[in-house]
């Protein structure tokens, strides 16, 4: 792999209330966005996309049981997807893997004029924003 661009995201870390319900949710949309399975231990997984990667892990220190997307912190990830038709393949099979789509009025256009994307949202009020690279 050379070496990353400066700046580049190295990882992020999410801490779930339940490993194996992110594992089956979040674990399902990295792999179908393209990530590798990339570490593996009791309280967490990772998966891998060029030099960044995701965890995912339950730690013995959280405080609460849910994400709240409202509060300070993290609002949602974003993340670019092939095209619209891939976007809603994402859709119709997210919602198989604990996936909600929010702002279904507005769908897909929630974000604004000419910016197509779905936004997802987890048992646990992990959101995703699944932006279309190209439009079709």
């Amino acid at each position: 792999m050379e070496t990353p661009a400066n700046g580049t995201l190295h990882h992020v870390e999410l801490w779930v209330p339940d490993l194996a319900r992110a594992v089956g949710s979040i674990g399902w949309l990295l792999e179908r966005l393209g990530y590798a399975p990339h570490q593996d231990w009791p309280a967490g997984r990772s998966w891998r996309l060029g030099p960044t990667y995701l965890v995912v892990e339950q730690s013995p220190a959280l405080t609460g049981d849910r994400h709240d997307r409202r509060a300070p912190g993290l609002n949602h990830l974003a993340f670019h997807v092939r095209d619209d038709a891939e976007v809603e393949r994402l859709v119709t099979e997210g919602a198989d893997h604990g996936w909600r789509l929010l702002f279904a009025d507005r769908h897909p256009y929630a974000g604004g004029d000419g910016h197509y994307a779905a936004y997802l949202e987890d048992q646990d009020g992990f959101e995703v924003e699944l932006v279309a690279a190209e439009v079709r």
